[in-house]
Parts: C-alpha cells; sequence; structure tokens
C-alpha cells in the first residue's frame, strides 16, 4: 500500500520564501545573511530587475554564475517576472554554454565577467542580452520589488539541462507544480524543521542541488550555499554554521570520509542525503562509523521525474543495496516490456508516474515521445510517465534494487555525462577517424571515462587530450586515451560498442 502523502496545496514557486518565519535565518554565506522578510524583499527586486527588460512571458532567462544570493534567488526570481529560468552548470565552457543558448532560445543570460569573455559572438544567439552577475546583484540592494506572481500549477519555471547517452544535452521542462510538489516531497521524508541548517555544496544547475534551497525554505530553515575548493571546506563549513544537513555523491562521501573529523563536529550532521549514484557497502559503513548521529538517506532519481525513491535510514543497514520505495507524490512501477507489473523479485524497467513527472524535453517531440510515455495500465495516476530505461527488482518488502542501465551513459562524480558530447570532440582533432568513450568502475568517482580513438597515427593522443581539455569541463576528461588502428564492427557495418566494452572496461 502507498504511504500517506502530505498535504500539499500547489503554490507558485516563488511564494516559497512566505512561508517562513520572516524573523529567522534563510540565506548566509559570504555574501551576508538574510531573513525570510528581508530575502522575500530581495526577491521581489530580482525579479523586477528582469522584468525591466521587456521580455516576452515565457521567454528563457539563463543564469552561468557561483553560488551566491544571485544564483540562489534566480530560481524563484525568473518565475516571478514570468520567465522561465536556465541555470547552467558554472563547471561547462563555452561550447557546451552555446549549445544550451541556442537550444533554449535565451533571451538573456546572466554570467560573471570571466565566463561571459569566453563566448564568442557566434556563440551567443542573435536578440541574447549578456548581462554581469554583478549588475544583478546591485539590482538585488535596490529598486521596485516585484509582488508575488500568479503563475498557475503547470505553468513552465525552468529549464533544466541534462546530458542524454547520445547526442547534447536536453532541456527538462519542469512547472510550478514540479518544483513546488518536490520541495513538500523531500522535506516530508527527511524531516526538515525551521531549525535546519542545509550546506549547499552541489550546483544549483542540478535539480538534486536546486532542490537543496527549495526543499529547506519550504520548511522555514537556513541554506548556506558554499563553493568548495576541498572536503576540508565542507568540514569547516559544518563547524562554523552548525550545519545540520549536507547532501552529496558518492564521490564526495569518500573524500569527506577520508578527512579527521573531530567528534563533536560530526555530531553536528543530523541528516546526509546521496544522489547521483549507488553508495557501496563499505561507504555506509564509514558513513554511519564516521556520523552515528546522523539519519542517512540513499536516493534515487532522474531530472525527467526529479526524485523517485528514498531508503529510511531505519532500513540503511539491513538493506544497504536497496534503492528503497517511492517517495510522496511518486508512484514507482516495475514492468515487463508489455507495461505489465513484474512479480518478486522479476527484474524490469522503472517507470515512474505521478505528478513529479516532467513536461517533456524541450522543443524535442523525438526524444520526449522515447522517454515520456502513457503510465502503464496499473498506474493510478494515469497520463505520461517517465520510463527510465533502468532495470530493477522489487522485493517482496516493496524495495527496490537496481540491477542496470540500459544506456550508455557515463555517471561519474555525480555528473551524467554523455559519451557523444566527449566523441564529437575527440574527432575535430585531425588524424582522428573515430572515437568510443566508455564508462569504466572507478572507486572514488563512480566511473572514469576511457576514450578509445581509431587513428593511422599512434601519437595522437596527446593533442586529443590537449584539445578536449580546452574544449570540455574537467569532470568530462579521460582518464585513459588509447588508440586503435581498428574497431570492431557489428553485422550492420557499424562500430561495436558492446564488444569495445567488453575488451577495454574489464
Amino acid at each position: 500500500m502507498p504511504q500517506a502523502e502530505p498535504t500539499a496545496a500547489i503554490l507558485p514557486i516563488d511564494h516559497l520564501l512566505l512561508r517562513g518565519d520572516p524573523a529567522r535565518a534563510a540565506l548566509d554565506g559570504r555574501s551576508g545573511s538574510y531573513n525570510f522578510a528581508e530575502l522575500e524583499e530581495t526577491l521581489g527586486r530580482l525579479a523586477g530587475w528582469l522584468a525591466g527588460f521587456g521580455l516576452e512571458p515565457g521567454a528563457r532567462v539563463a543564469s552561468w554564475i557561483a553560488k551566491g544570493p544571485v544564483a540562489a534567488l534566480m530560481p524563484l526570481a525568473a518565475p516571478r517576472a514570468g520567465l522561465v529560468h536556465v541555470p547552467v552548470n558554472p563547471l561547462l565552457k563555452h561550447a557546451q554554454v552555446a549549445h544550451i543558448l541556442a537550444d533554449s532560445g535565451a533571451a538573456l543570460l546572466i554570467g560573471t565577467t570571466a565566463r561571459l569573455a569566453t563566448l564568442a559572438p557566434g556563440e551567443v544567439p542573435e536578440g541574447c542580452q549578456l548581462h554581469r552577475e554583478d549588475d544583478a546583484a546591485c539590482a538585488m540592494s535596490g529598486g521596485t520589488a516585484l509582488g508575488p506572481s500568479t503563475a498557475g500549477p503547470d505553468d513552465l519555471a525552468a529549464i533544466l539541462y541534462t546530458s542524454g547517452s547520445t547526442g547534447r544535452p536536453k532541456g527538462v521542462m519542469l512547472s510550478h507544480a514540479n518544483l513546488w510538489l518536490g520541495a513538500v516531497a523531500v522535506a516530508d521524508y527527511l524531516g526538515l524543521t525551521r531549525q535546519d541548517r542545509t550546506a549547499c555544496v552541489l550546483p544549483f544547475s542540478f535539480d538534486y542541488g536546486q532542490n537543496q534551497l527549495f526543499s529547506t525554505w519550504v520548511s522555514g530553515g537556513c541554506v548556506y550555499p558554499l563553493d568548495y575548493l576541498t572536503p576540508r571546506d565542507v568540514m569547516k563549513l559544518v563547524d562554523r554554521r552548525d550545519i545540520t544537513t549536507l547532501a552529496g555523491v558518492p564521490p564526495l562521501w569518500v573524500q569527506i570520509t577520508e578527512l579527521d573529523w573531530p567528534p563533536e563536529v560530526a555530531a553536528k550532521l543530523k541528516r546526509l542525503t546521496n544522489s547521483g549514484g549507488a553508495l557501496t557497502r563499505p561507504l555506509v559503513a564509514k558513513l554511519r562509523a564516521l556520523f552515528p548521529q546522523a539519519d542517512l538517506y540513499p536516493m534515487y532519481g532522474l531530472t525527467e521525474a526529479f526524485r523517485s525513491t528514498y531508503l529510511p535510514p531505519t532500513l540503511v543497514d539491513t538493506h544497504p543495496d536497496s534503492m528503497g520505495s517511492a517517495i510522496p507524490f511518486a508512484e514507482i512501477l516495475v514492468v515487463r516490456p508489455d507495461g505489465s507489473i513484474t512479480d518478486d523479485d522479476e527484474p524490469g524497467e522503472l517507470v515512474h508516474c505521478g505528478p513529479l513527472v516532467a513536461q517533456g524535453y524541450w522543443r524535442d517531440a523525438a526524444r520526449t515521445a522515447e522517454r515520456f510515455k502513457p503510465a502503464p495500465p496499473a498506474s493510478r495516476y494515469g497520463g505520461m510517465a517517465v520510463w527510465s530505461g533502468d532495470t530493477v527488482r522489487r522485493d517482496a518488502e516493496g524495495l527496490l534494487y537496481f540491477v542496470g542501465r540500459d544506456d550508455a551513459m557515463i555517471k561519474s562524480a555525480g555528473n551524467r555525462i554523455s559519451p557523444t558530447e566527449i566523441e564529437e570532440a575527440a574527432v575535430a582533432v585531425p588524424g582522428v577517424a573515430e572515437a568510443v568513450a566508455l564508462g569504466v568502475k572507478d572507486e572514488r568517482l563512480g566511473q572514469a571515462v576511457k576514450l578509445l580513438l581509431r587513428s593511422a597515427d599512434p601519437d595522437v593522443a596527446p593533442a586529443v587530450a590537449a584539445h578536449l581539455k580546452a574544449e570540455l569541463p574537467n569532470f568530462m576528461q579521460p582518464r585513459e586515451i588509447l588508440v586503435l588502428a581498428a574497431f570492431p564492427r557489428n553485422p550492420n557495418g557499424k562500430t561495436d560498442r558492446v564488444a569495445l566494452a567488453r575488451e577495454y572496461c574489464i
């Protein structure tokens, strides 16, 4: 039986700060501290500044900035101004940013001066305005504040770009209802309260990173954005700000557990949440030993439906390999190819149904049709569902276990990496005929990138490495580059990626 869900009247996402106690702290960091009343006023000013550019309702506004008040408020300010926010991962470089700007049809981009300077004139869409982050920050300190919006639940609020196994990143369309219910759901099962203080170390361009803000604010708590350089910076923040909640991905937890945490500092953390890759049994054991007073929440999600499952802390020790079960507002089914429900312990495809399902991919009907399909007949929600492509099994207790990923996505350090994007960059180097990027197991990263090149020049690898370093972000850089004289072919004459993976990924 599905668990009882929290009560959630769906409001426009920009109403989020109105839920907090006006006098309580809402955001703190290097740029200053704001209580809920001050942050709501600041939000209104940023929204008023955006509205002053006279953009059409629904126009896309992108942000390519570091963590701080502007980055934290843009997801609320753009929708309040009747616009759609497109956050860009600060780690991306000009080629990926140019694609996102062009694909989204961005009418405005806010970026740091240094980042804006990397964009060539041809990489900025015609008519797209460029504004410095400093200008946005200045606007938040004065000017006319725009009041709360009257947006409807299904109105588009954000487009979050996520990589696919083929092609360039695609934009997932999220409504006000998607964002609002995601905040309420996570706050509910994590048990967040207004006494909680969340360290926001994940990028706000990720749905998981953005939800750090939303779930804390909907609970009346305070967020502390941090662009950390080393894991020790995270430990210092926990100590200095009495952090209670920390969200991370497996590679960060590996680094966290390598630090010498004073017991009194470790005890401040009450809640650890993980997504972006499964926790291994040894890592779970290390986290439980290092943070005995903290509840550990393993979670599984996909941007197309935000979050799907979580494992309650009480089951972590007895079921450390489980993905858990559905979060509030999510219906998770395990189905056969014909859409019928699998038996206990029978592998099947994970299908996510319900109001957390996104509205599809921006201006991409073909890929939307591949992933967003009618819900299986057994669904109590019906409508459109996300067919994940991930194979899982459900045990007799209703807990889910990951079996395998059907696509070729490489998941490294919590990042979803498109092999095609790496391959396209590699074949741009003279002398490279073909390229295949594969994911290989890595203890710290989850997966690392191994790049195979077909080339008559056995010494081409250094040139490729230099080109990739200039064109791709750090998390996409191959750990190893191999040059081969030939690639195996399948009966259709295509490169046999399965054969390459079998030979080179062991």
